[in-house]
């Protein structure tokens, strides 16, 4: 396909996946018996029919040169994006144009695709001629920030008191009154209009079950949370950038208002977690001429999966715009101006002690922070008694992974990556360890996804 340059290997398609499940099932699709009139074109889309238990094959689209990510169309009843037909035909694409040649799209192919790009025009069109419209009144929108911010202000005070109570009575005391006391401080912060502080208050109630250590565990949290309280309750006295951190981190919104960087942008990682009610996508992107990390944050309901979906190892040509804060790395994905494409960009490396070096220097402008973006230069994952670190090649010098990382299989991934071997690895560096995210061999070879 001529817009894509070069094929996506079978990792990156499979980073698509929205689940494991999705992952196992798509990667038996990826042969060509259940397969039947597949094809491609040089716009960027594939298609073709996927034997099912039915009478009638299940048709499969995907539209792969969308600036935005892939857009897939299939018959089947999955409500999974991208479902396993669609995985299993990305994956056969990716094989070589033996099994997926170029041809012309069949009728109900082209007709979603048309429809698809369409609709996408229309959308741009609507958008250019919205952007010369009147703006909002500059004068309630300073009222209704005016009134949030009492609001804020109200909650802060009273979880101020609260954590006082909880001090003067004694840690104890938190394990006794189990979650409901939190779930109702946080329904006190969601009413203030406060909902960094609210989540802030149920990660709180885990914290006496989580086992052996919960009470300093539990007081430096509680510690943290005193600190973004005093934050706010005196940020006019704070600089203008901790400000903005500070409103940040207690949930008011803001937008990217910095201005935007066109860069090749390296999708570096990204993952998903998911709570009762949503589901939320971290992507990390490095710049290859900025030099620059953002992250980017999109959010879906639960059992959806977010968009973009970016497999690791493309780079997008694209605007970045930063979110306004000390340190903060998020970003908005601006204007694109060509489909995402397999690339050989390798971002740069440190060693260990210089990953830590630079945690410790972020949590200066955000002490809230709980790692940063890091990429690690020639280590080797070894044994450490009960855990596992991720030790220099050519120092002294080690990090251990994050207890959630060492639970993962993409320990055993980069294990089987390195054999020994020195490997380069992307992660995030915080105050529970390293946890790595992706990694690339020595010389050439494609990025291996950890996560």
């Amino acid at each position: 396909m001529t817009q894509q340059g070069v094929r996506w290997t079978a990792d990156q398609v499979l980073a698509l996946a929205p689940d494991a499940a999705s992952r196992k099932a798509g990667s038996k699709l990826g042969a060509a018996g259940p397969w039947s009139e597949a094809g491609s074109s040089d716009e960027g889309t594939v298609w073709g029919l996927c034997k099912g238990s039915g009478s009638k094959p299940y048709q499969t689209v995907i539209d792969i040169a969308d600036a935005a990510g892939p857009a897939y169309k299939c018959s089947c009843p999955s409500r999974k994006f991208p479902c396993k037909h669609a995985l299993g035909l990305l994956l056969l694409w990716a094989d070589g144009e033996g099994a997926v040649p170029p041809a012309q799209a069949p009728d109900w192919a082209e007709q979603w695709i048309k429809g698809r790009r369409q609709h996408a025009e229309e959308k741009r069109t609507a958008g250019a001629s919205g952007s010369s419209s009147a703006p909002a009144d500059p004068e309630a929108a300073r009222r209704r920030a005016e009134r949030r911010a009492v609001r804020v202000t109200a909650g802060a005070t009273e979880l101020e008191q609260r954590l006082a109570d909880l001090l003067r009575g004694g840690l104890a005391g938190a394990e006794q009154a189990g979650y409901g006391m939190w779930e109702e401080t946080a329904a006190r912060m969601v009413d203030a209009q406060a909902p960094g502080l609210a989540a802030r208050v149920r990660e709180l109630g885990a914290i006496p079950a989580s086992g052996p250590g919960w009470p300093v565990r539990l007081l430096e949290e509680c510690a943290l949370l005193h600190l973004l309280d005093q934050g706010w309750l005196r940020r006019e006295g704070l600089p203008d950038a901790l400000s903005d951190t500070v409103r940040s981190r207690v949930g008011l919104p803001a937008s990217a208002d910095g201005p935007p960087i066109r860069d090749r942008w390296l999708v570096l990682a990204q993952y998903d977690t998911a709570d009762v009610k949503l589901t939320t996508r971290r992507t990390w992107l490095h710049g290859a001429d900025s030099g620059r990390t953002a992250l980017l944050l999109s959010y879906g309901a639960v059992g959806r999966a977010p968009e973009p979906a970016l497999p690791v190892g493309l780079v997008l040509d694209a605007d970045v715009a930063a979110y306004p804060g000390a340190g903060q790395l998020r970003a908005s994905l601006g204007e694109q101006f060509a489909p995402p494409a397999p690339a050989s960009i390798r971002p740069p490396g440190v060693t260990t002690a210089e990953a830590a070096a630079r945690y410790g220097e972020a949590l200066r402008d955000d002490p809230w922070l709980d790692s940063v973006p890091v990429t690690l230069d020639r280590v080797v994952p070894a044994p450490d008694g009960d855990s596992w670190q991720l030790a220099d090649a050519d120092a002294d010098t080690a990090l251990p992974l994050a207890p959630a990382a060492r639970a993962r299989p993409g320990l055993w991934r980069l294990v089987s990556l390195s054999g020994g071997r020195p490997v380069k690895v992307f992660g995030e560096c915080g105050h529970r360890g390293f946890t790595p995210l992706t990694a690339w061999p020595e010389g050439e070879g494609e990025a291996v996804r950890l996560c």
